[in-house]
């Protein structure tokens, strides 16, 4: 998995951003807001491998915020940078990020950052997920994965092939480490974005496999939407 977090204040950019990967299943996302401890605190924690971080921002010191990562990473992450002026992109290239991108931020920006990643880092896209139990391990492949089913303190992963499989975790562990395209749409589902056959907003149900009917609640209608606005990208539209 690729693991990417965005630094942002503005929601309409951290919503760019996620929506666009969506189209990127190997990647996982996580966002918060212009705060630097706190933000220090999860990079050294999670080392994700991409962190978009608004280089205006009046709250982090970026210099400092670097140099603070440096000391404690091996590692290094691909920073890309966010910011409304043209002028800040000297400064970007100079402390090394990997892209500059200007606000409003387009579609196609936010695509290339992703495509250029995964160009200059091929190796650091899994396609499985391993379940561990004891020294029992099983490997799933992202894309067989229908959608994952909350049981208790346990989750049930349920399969193309018709197989249930359980996992010793909760569905709020897999909810963090899973890519994109698995999305929370209940408290007891996370569905496979790309398994979805059917979304009724009426009936508050999603169809995956033309099969399994899945429901969805309003707490999770944005993850609905998102799934809902990728899906259409790509497809025509018939209207009755």
């Amino acid at each position: 998995m690729i693991s990417c977090l965005i630094i942002d204040n503005d929601n309409d950019t951290v919503q760019k951003i996620r929506t666009v990967g969506l189209d990127f299943m190997e990647i996982t996302f996580n966002s918060i807001k212009e705060d630097q401890e706190n933000a220090l605190n999860i990079i050294l924690k999670n080392v994700p491998q991409i962190i978009f971080i608004n280089i205006e921002s009046q709250t982090i010191n970026i210099l400092e915020f670097l140099y603070d990562i440096s000391k404690y990473i091996e590692d290094k992450s691909s920073f890309v940078a966010l910011a409304s002026s043209k002028d800040k992109a000297f400064k970007a290239y100079q402390y090394e990020f990997s892209n500059f991108l200007l606000k409003p931020l387009s579609e196609l920006s936010i695509r290339k950052s992703f495509l250029r990643y995964k160009k200059n880092h091929p190796n650091t896209i899994n396609k499985t997920i391993c379940l561990k139990s004891y020294k029992d391990y099983q490997y799933l492949n992202l894309q067989d994965i229908l959608y994952l089913k909350a049981d208790n303190n346990t989750t049930d992963f349920y399969m193309q092939d018709g197989r249930v499989i359980g996992a010793y975790k909760t569905l709020k562990t897999f909810e963090n480490i899973l890519p994109q395209s698995f999305l929370r749409i209940h408290k007891s589902f996370i569905i496979n974005r790309d398994r979805i056959t059917r979304i009724n907003y009426g009936k508050s149900m999603c169809i995956v496999n033309n099969e399994f009917k899945i429901p969805f609640t309003k707490t999770f209608i944005a993850n609905i939407d998102l799934i809902n606005s990728s899906l259409s990208k790509n497809t025509m539209i018939t209207l009755n």
